[in-house]
């Protein structure tokens, strides 16, 4: 079964070899209301090596997350 979660983005700290992009649950406005019931505290932190895909990400923007089970031995992107 796959989950989807709501999260925005808090900050992003750039160095001279990556990014770090900072993210929070939903939790606020009438439009989260929902999301923010199901999970109202989350955090997530990624290190991003790619600046094209660490350009992706904007603070104040939301995004959605999808969990899905990885199949044991497949191998990453």
């Amino acid at each position: 079964m796959a989950v989807r979660a709501k999260f925005y983005c808090t900050s992003i700290e750039r160095t001279t070899q990556s990014s770090i992009v900072k993210m929070s649950a939903v939790c606020r406005g009438e439009d989260n209301k929902q999301w923010a019931s199901a999970t109202p505290v989350a955090s997530l932190s990624m290190t991003v090596l790619n600046d094209v895909a660490a350009a992706q990400f904007e603070p104040g923007q939301e995004y959605f997350l999808d969990f899905t089970p990885a199949p044991k031995g497949e191998p990453g992107m």
